[in-house]
């Protein structure tokens, strides 16, 4: 449930503001979608074209959100009014007090993500902007690469070794096309010392990587084919 904290507007009045409740990914489709708006104006003067445009990016937009409130309904549709850069730049900048930060962490709590890696040194979590993060990644060792996700709530860390490619092409978590390398991971099979190795191209770059996806569910598919 989205609760909503009670504020007040230019009149003095009271006034419900929701709390954050877009995440990394969900805000990355929004900016797309207000860079088709952007890119729309700038292509055609035909005005029941770019209306049409505006209603489907709005529509687009709402449909990343199994339950709006009228509230947060508020919040994203001035993407409608959206025509030049500065217009998405302003409507953007007025997203961020919304936007849901990936999901707390500590040193400590990575260590028990990954038992096994005794001598594991993580990424620098105060330098990360949390806001921006769909998962965390990172690479010890030149190759190892570490992965942490978040589901229902709940953190998931899996960890393989990524061989650089020198060609680009798509990655399997954004769907972007990007410099890539094979991550591939062991997964303990029914018997008791068989292993199997698991995996796929994704971007060499985690943060390119987060500001490319515009949905979670490559990303969970991605995990769960390399738990299976």
């Amino acid at each position: 449930m989205i609760h909503v904290k009670e504020t007040t507007d230019k009149t003095g009045n009271a006034a419900e503001r929701p709390e954050a409740f877009i995440r990394n990914d969900q805000f990355n489709f929004i900016k797309d979608q207000a860079k088709i708006l952007v890119t729309g104006q700038a292509t055609s003067n035909d005005a029941e074209v770019l209306s049409v445009l505006r209603h489907l990016a709005q529509e687009k937009v709402f449909k990343q959100f199994p339950a709006l409130t009228i509230e947060q309904q508020a919040v994203l549709s001035p993407l409608t009014q959206v025509k030049e850069t500065a217009d998405a730049e302003a409507f953007l900048e007025q997203l961020r007090p919304y936007i849901l930060p990936f999901k707390a962490v500590t040193d400590q709590g990575l260590k028990k993500l990954f038992p096994k890696a005794k001598k594991l040194k993580g990424p620098k979590l105060d330098a990360l902007d949390f806001k921006k993060l769909s998962y965390i990644g990172w690479i010890e060792s030149s190759t190892l690469m570490y992965l942490v996700t978040e589901k229902d709530g709940v953190l998931h860390g899996v960890h393989g070794t990524l061989t650089r490619s020198h060609k680009k092409g798509i990655c399997s978590i954004c769907n972007r096309h990007s410099d890539v390398g094979l991550f591939t991971a062991k997964t303990k099979t029914s018997g008791q010392d068989n292993f199997v190795k698991r995996g796929n191209y994704i971007c060499q770059d985690n943060e390119v990587c987060n500001n490319n996806i515009y949905s979670l569910d490559r990303l969970n598919d991605f995990v769960e084919r390399l738990q299976k």
